[in-house]
């Protein structure tokens, strides 16, 4: 796998441990507000080895008890299980963060226990989704049967969306909540520009448009919040 980069400790990305993230480089989509777009393309050479990060993984335990496995997409590759294997195998607790693209390897990830929680991207509603995702041939069916997936699953997971001004509106968040249901942890994740942003100059919700876009997703998925900003 090429890594593009680790951050050693944090405390917000994978619920209730204490873990490290990994991110993987490579991307299928190529949606305008990514904040990881130096992650997108594969490049010619590691930032870090595998044998470098896991290395770094035997050190750390005994003080880590999770690791994140984020990108990029981790599932665009078969490679990820070996990669996942070997994690679980030091004994560490496994977040999986995915755009949903690839639910064969989703569930392959899931059915051999590879993963303990998975955090899902949805880009938008299903006619927006190509738009948003940066790449018009993407199917929201294959999103979809990740999302079911999911749900019909006994892993922790979370369904997420990064709203943008001009790509997401109170009726978009709203199909969203309908298609994951009253059931599902939710969140929605404001936009906040930066350098790093694949697409310079895209523009943020303010606090109140914030509270009408929870509002619509709450009117269908109750469990929905804000993740980021103080309300």
């Amino acid at each position: 796998m090429k890594i593009g980069g680790l951050m050693k400790m944090t405390l917000l990305d994978f619920p209730g441990r204490i873990a490290c993230t990994v991110f993987l480089e490579g991307c299928n989509f190529r949606c305008p507000f990514c904040h990881n777009s130096q992650l997108v393309d594969l490049c010619s050479s590691d930032r870090m080895s595998e044998e470098e990060f896991f290395t770094f993984l035997s050190k750390r335990s005994g003080l880590l008890d999770g690791v994140c496995v984020s990108g990029g997409e981790p599932l665009l590759s078969d490679e990820i299980f070996e990669f996942l294997r070997k994690i679980k195998d030091m004994g560490y607790s496994l977040k999986l963060d995915t755009n949903g693209s690839f639910p064969k390897r989703l569930e392959r990830a899931v059915d051999e226990g590879l993963c303990d929680y998975v955090a899902m991207d949805i880009k938008n509603s299903p006619e927006k989704y190509g738009l948003t995702a940066g790449c018009e041939g993407v199917s929201f069916e294959t999103v979809k049967e990740s999302i079911e997936l999911l749900k019909s699953s006994d892993i922790p997971h979370e369904f997420r969306t990064t709203v943008v001004k001009g790509f997401h509106t109170a009726e978009d968040i709203g199909k969203i909540a309908e298609i994951i249901g009253g059931e599902e942890k939710y969140f929605l994740q404001p936009f906040r520009d930066g350098e790093t942003v694949l697409c310079q100059g895209l523009k943020e919700f303010d606090t109140e448009e914030i509270k009408l876009l929870l509002a619509a997703a709450r009117e269908l998925a109750p469990k929905t919040e804000v993740r980021g900003i103080e309300l």
